[in-house]
């Protein structure tokens, strides 16, 4: 009788065990869905931040490519009035060769008329020049433009789609997080605070089996001792190594690796 009583306690503190290690994993899986979600959500706003940079970036492409325009076509105005200004020394000079009676007076008021006309052939070449640049110039705005456009488009949908993922994040996030606190409780308190302790220094990986004679988590080798209680599953058993908590299934292979 006695032996059948300490089998019953023995098959009773099994359960409570397994029962334990169940309500430890399944918490450690929502923890880890909840640290995923967590992470997720952490990455959405930098990466809306990027996609936001990105398009400034094709903004400033185009501000620029306009402001090149507008210099170009400020230094074409500019020889335009330069040109006027050797007109009307042209027609100085000419009214001046006009009024003279000096042969030396006339050839050099003829001198300064050819010396401007060659400032104005000089000038219209840089006009030319100028012009070019501005078609290319207009281009480039073109270009740019349909480049914003384009671009802003394309960020508007990739950051309304993040803000669609953001939103369904945080809505399950909620949802895992409901319930956690009842999912804590129901674990023995010992198992409990040991568990949370291990979680703020572990991450999501607290709970873990034991294979080939190493513990799942640090895969160090675990002695004897150690991997014979874990299969009694009548207590709680840890690491020496790294402190996590072990379990044991029978699909594991418990024989160390020579």
């Amino acid at each position: 009788m006695a032996k059948h009583a300490d089998k019953l306690v023995l098959e009773s503190s099994n359960e409570k065990m397994l029962e334990a290690i169940e309500k430890l994993l399944i918490l450690q899986d929502r923890d880890r869905n909840i640290q995923r979600i967590k992470t997720e959500l952490a990455h959405i706003e930098p990466e809306r931040q990027m996609l936001s940079a990105r398009a400034a970036g094709t903004q400033a492409s185009l501000d620029s490519a306009k402001n090149r325009g507008k210099q170009i076509e400020s230094d074409r105005k500019k020889l335009e009035l330069e040109v006027e200004a050797q007109k009307q020394q042209i027609e100085k000079y000419s009214m001046q060769q006009f009024q003279t009676k000096k042969n030396e007076e006339y050839r050099a008021l003829a001198h300064e008329i050819e010396t401007c006309k060659a400032n104005i052939f000089r000038l219209e070449d840089q006009q030319i020049d100028l012009m070019e640049k501005a078609e290319a110039a207009q281009k480039d705005v073109h270009a740019a433009t349909q480049g914003v456009n384009e671009g802003r488009k394309l960020a508007d949908g990739q950051i309304a789609d993040l803000g669609v993922r953001e939103k369904n994040l945080k809505k399950e996030l909620a949802e895992l997080e409901a319930n956690r606190g009842e999912l804590l409780g129901a674990v023995d308190e010992i198992a409990r605070s040991r568990y949370e302790r291990l979680l703020k220094s572990k991450g999501g990986n607290v709970v873990v089996g034991v294979q080939h004679g190493v513990c799942g988590g640090c895969h160090m080798k675990l002695p004897t001792a150690v991997i014979v209680a874990c299969q009694a599953q009548s207590e709680l058993v840890t690491c020496i190594n790294c402190g996590r908590i072990l379990y044991y299934t029978r699909d594991m292979d418990l024989a160390a690796v020579d």
